[in-house]
């Protein structure tokens, strides 16, 4: 019962962190280029200020969620597990683009007005649009691959 319900937790937690990163490539980066820069600061300050102190608690829980899936997945050696162990690995190369790219530039954005943004404001909202990306594909890899060992493991006969 405890193996199911890390599994269950694991995947609701990296679903919506996946949820999170698509759903704001999906509806905003593809046409980023197309706001100005008050639009940009004031979507990007908005975002930031909904999504930061979330995901400071969904993303450590996923992580752990998910390094307990792996621990109490029954069968070690098999294509299962090495998935899971594979959406870990991916889930953390989320977490240093986040910490490491994404973050410091969202840092830096909150400090703007339309009228202090730097000359570069472009190539940095650039910079932050193709790690957003990956990031994004990443995440969906990662839940791909995750929910693709859940599958493997109840495809057995419960019992």
């Amino acid at each position: 019962m405890i193996r199911k319900l890390s599994h269950f937790i694991a995947l609701v937690l990296l679903m919506l962190i996946t949820g999170l990163f698509w759903g704001t490539w999906f509806s905003m980066s593809r046409t980023m280029e197309t706001f100005s820069v008050a639009e940009f600061i004031h979507i990007g300050k908005t975002i930031i200020g909904n999504v930061a102190n979330p995901m400071k608690v969904i993303m450590p829980a996923c992580i752990l969620s998910m390094t307990i899936s792996a621990w109490k997945y029954e069968q070690k050696k098999s294509l299962g597990f090495y998935l899971l162990v594979f959406s870990l690995a991916l889930l953390i190369v989320v977490l240093i683009i986040t910490v490491g790219i994404e973050v410091p530039i969202d840092n830096q954005i909150k400090q703007w007005t339309a009228d202090t943004a730097p000359a570069n404001w472009e190539a940095i909202r650039n910079r932050w649009e193709v790690y957003h990306t990956t990031r994004a594909f990443v995440s969906i890899m990662s839940f791909g691959l995750f929910s693709s060992a859940l599958l493997k493991t109840f495809q057995k006969p419960l019992s």
